[in-house]
């Protein structure tokens, strides 16, 4: 089984929203050659206070498209990052505070990239639903790719 971890700041909006539509994708069978039974998603936050649940905004966003989430905010680790196969964060931001907090090797660093490739995923946090929706539609286009580079 591959573990694939998304990381934001606080682990109560964008990654959240990145797991509940990861899950949705593979589970769907929108994302070819990936089974659910071959992938774990979690999620975890640079500066997560730890069980916060995710925000309304993101339970909002992921409801209307279907799903369903039940996490609750954690701490992100080193281990957390050596023990995943892709570590997928939000901005350029998370991946150097990674680099800076966290003892890792270079093929540990080396799986650790931004989500999307286009370039940061910026926090809906007090922006309103209708950011919240931008948000996850943007995640929605962009994990896809990401995810079949687990298959390369």
């Amino acid at each position: 089984m591959r573990t694939i971890l998304f990381v934001c700041t606080g682990n109560t909006c964008r990654s959240p929203l990145a797991e509940g539509i990861a899950r949705d994708l593979v589970d769907s069978g929108r994302v070819e050659g990936l089974e659910s039974s071959q992938v774990l998603f979690a999620s975890a936050g640079i500066s997560a206070a730890e069980g916060m649940p995710p925000s309304a905004e993101t339970v909002d966003a992921l409801r209307e498209r279907g799903i369903e989430i039940g996490s609750r905010s954690i701490q992100l680790t080193g281990d957390m990052v050596r023990e995943a196969d892709l570590v997928l964060v939000m901005t350029s931001g998370h991946l150097e505070s990674i680099r800076r907090h966290f003892d890792l090797a270079q093929d540990e660093l080396d799986k650790v990239r931004l989500v999307d490739p286009a370039g940061d995923v910026n926090d809906p946090i007090g922006m309103g639903s209708d950011v919240y929706r931008q948000t996850a539609d943007v995640l929605e286009r962009a994990i896809p790719g990401r995810l079949r580079e687990l298959l390369a």
